[in-house]
């Protein structure tokens, strides 16, 4: 038993066939061929489980039903619409690449995964998730489920992220495609390898009594599920600590846009500070002089890179009229704080104090 081969000429048939007996058939951003659509659902998912990326994408096209639409905003108009999935260079990649399908291939997605590839914000894989769905193109995917699929079952040693080991997994996937029937139906097998990897061959507790390539996977053979993919040295995430002011002048609240690039590029914060003393002279300037400012519950947000201590401090007056902010900055009316592109700590601090005016856009 431990000497069984992978079967390579008929593991994209047994995928693809897994796939319409077992897959995930129902997602908003399925059955269709619109290259746009398709486009918007791959960039979303990008670092993003599929339930939380539902009610954006279906958001999003809402308001933003075709390439037109979407190149015709401003950025600003586009960042509320993404607001709280992260990874915030994924929207500004969007509006770009958009804007770039608009003025250099005619307002049509490019038809090929070679072309689709020289736009902004769009790798590889992606690239080919996006020929395969729209114009079934015979491309391989490499994505995160689609690498740990592959390395457990061929039993691919090394770190996924590295070079040598990544020209490996791409040349086997080609290799697997070059096998695989002329008449295989490559929207099956390509959403079959992502459900695998989300469904059956997950990072822990993999599902192999259920997989259909459970035969002749290399991992499973010789129990090595929890080896494999190889795990990468995981470094000390650095802390790094500031402080919010949230400015209440008159029923509205002090934002700041995010300069771009930047982790929160193009978003509406609450003014962040690095030292006390730069604090202290911003709660003197929005307070009133009787009312001191209150330090409210800290909280901390993990990024990618490194984890954000907030430390939120409250100041408030009603003035008869709202005073002049920094040209960055702009007073937000409570009722219209659910419709601004906060990031989403900012919108966890924001909702703790004015519930109300969030509970209106789950109501309305």
């Amino acid at each position: 038993m431990l000497n069984r081969k992978p079967d390579i000429p008929g593991f994209a048939n047994t995928v693809a066939a897994w796939q319409k007996s077992h897959g995930r058939q129902h997602l908003p951003w399925q059955g269709t061929q619109d290259p746009y659509r398709i486009w918007l659902s791959e960039i979303m998912l990008q670092q993003t489980q599929v339930a939380t990326v539902m009610a954006y994408y279906q958001r999003f096209l809402a308001r933003f039903p075709d390439i037109q639409s979407l190149a015709q905003a401003s950025q600003e108009e586009v960042m509320p619409y993404w607001a709280g999935l992260g990874y915030y260079a994924r929207a500004r990649n969007l509006h770009r690449c958009a804007q770039a399908v608009c003025a250099d291939w005619g307002g049509r997605f490019p038809g090929t995964s070679q072309d689709i590839v020289s736009l902004p914000g769009i790798g590889r894989s992606t690239a080919a998730a996006i020929a395969a769905f729209a114009y079934q193109e015979r491309s391989p995917i490499m994505d995160g489920n689609v690498k740990r699929v592959f390395t457990r079952y061929f039993g691919i040693e090394g770190v996924t992220s590295e070079r040598t080991t990544e020209q490996t997994l791409w040349h086997t996937a080609e290799v697997v495609l070059n096998a695989a029937p002329q008449n295989l139906d490559m929207t099956t097998y390509t959403q079959g390898l992502m459900d695998l990897g989300s469904q059956c061959c997950t990072r822990s507790r993999p599902a192999c009594e259920l997989c259909p390539l459970r035969q002749g996977c290399y991992a499973r053979l010789h129990g090595r599920q929890a080896e494999l993919p190889t795990p990468k040295k995981k470094k000390p995430s650095p802390e790094r600590h500031c402080s919010m002011l949230i400015a209440n002048q008159a029923g509205h609240v002090l934002l700041e846009q995010q300069p771009s690039p930047g982790i929160w590029g193009g978003l509406w914060s609450l003014p962040k500070f690095d030292s006390g003393d730069e604090l202290l002279i911003a709660c003197r300037k929005w307070a009133d002089t009787d009312t001191p400012a209150q330090k409210m519950a800290g909280l901390s947000h993990v990024f990618t890179h490194f984890k954000l201590h907030i430390e939120p401090w409250y100041v408030s007056s009603n003035p008869n009229q709202l005073a002049e902010p920094l040209p960055t900055q702009r007073w937000i009316a409570l009722e219209d704080l659910r419709e601004a592109a906060l990031p989403a700590p900012v919108k966890k601090i924001l909702e703790g104090l004015f519930p109300a005016s969030f509970a209106q856009a789950d109501n309305g």
